[in-house]
């Protein structure tokens, strides 16, 4: 990362993209730097569902959702049905590159999963590469936590859920290590609905949700089946999964969701500030909603 910053000096004629993981980890640590104004950090996250559709050649399919979208109509029945169908896919394979690229060759969940259950193994690996041997423990823990708290009918993250005593002190560094990795993401809480919504953010009151629905499942050891056709057994975790799904949506397309909720029962899920445009109108600038 340290070069980077010589190429834009020295050798500004070069145009060079480096990739890596954990980045987000990386330059919290002493020992790394990161060239500020030397270079510019772009995240990549799995492929959101339109992608998918790409991926799986259905563009047209894409393009049809696009526009009842923008029309506010309602898809075909036929096609709703097959977008449904391509949805649930999708809520199994999720969205990263290697698994998508192989269901999409194969048809194949079972090569998908081995793929995914990889990608958790590395996980696993990079956090006893990155954490003291104390820490890893806890970072573990609040992985699997943050994943079982997401059937709960209350999604609120608890910390008195990882284990009996635990408080926010002992296990926010570990909570902390997780997004900066980008393995989960965390969703706060909105006292207000007003702009700019990060004035009225609550950091003691959040949901986390991990990064990718396929990851989810995979982690949940669901069978394909199960999400297929949506059998009883899982109406608990529905609800945290679908929650999942919109976040990944809304984050991969440049979304940072709140939520809230009232004194009693009443709540939003999710709650974004959208942008703003603006539109010349007899030489005056008149903004409008995206």
């Amino acid at each position: 990362m340290a070069s980077l910053k010589y190429f834009c000096e020295l050798a500004p004629q070069y145009h060079v993209i480096a990739a890596g993981s954990l980045l987000g980890v990386a330059v919290s640590r002493e020992k790394f730097s990161f060239p500020v104004g030397k270079a510019e950090l772009k995240n990549l996250y799995p492929l959101d569902f339109e992608e998918f559709l790409l991926a799986m050649g259905q563009g047209e399919l894409a393009e049809d959702i696009k526009q009842a979208f923008d029309a506010d109509t309602p898809l075909p029945l036929l096609r709703h049905e097959e977008a449904l169908r391509l949805y649930r896919q999708y809520l199994i394979v999720g969205g990263m590159p290697e698994a998508v690229l192989q269901f999409a060759d194969t048809g194949d969940y079972l090569l998908a999963r081995h793929i995914q259950d990889t990608v958790l193994a590395g996980y696993l690996n990079d956090m006893s590469k990155y954490n003291t041997q104390n820490e890893i423990k806890k970072t573990r823990l609040a992985y699997d936590s943050a994943t079982v708290q997401l059937s709960k009918a209350n999604t609120r993250f608890q910390y008195k859920l990882l284990k009996k005593g635990a408080r926010a002190s002992e296990f926010e560094n570990a909570l902390q290590w997780l997004i900066l990795a980008g393995i989960i993401l965390p969703v706060y809480r909105a006292e207000q609905i007003k702009k700019p919504l990060e004035n009225y953010k609550n950091i003691d009151a959040f949901k986390v949700y991990v990064s990718d629905v396929g990851l989810l499942c995979a982690k949940k050891d669901i069978p394909a089946g199960d999400i297929l056709y949506m059998t009883p057994e899982l109406d608990d975790f529905k609800g945290g999964l679908t929650e999942n799904y919109v976040h990944n949506q809304l984050v991969a397309n440049g979304y940072r969701p709140y939520y809230w909720e009232s004194e009693r029962s009443a709540e939003v899920d999710f709650v974004i500030q959208r942008r703003v445009e603006f539109t010349v109108i007899s030489g005056k600038a008149v903004p409008s909603l995206a």
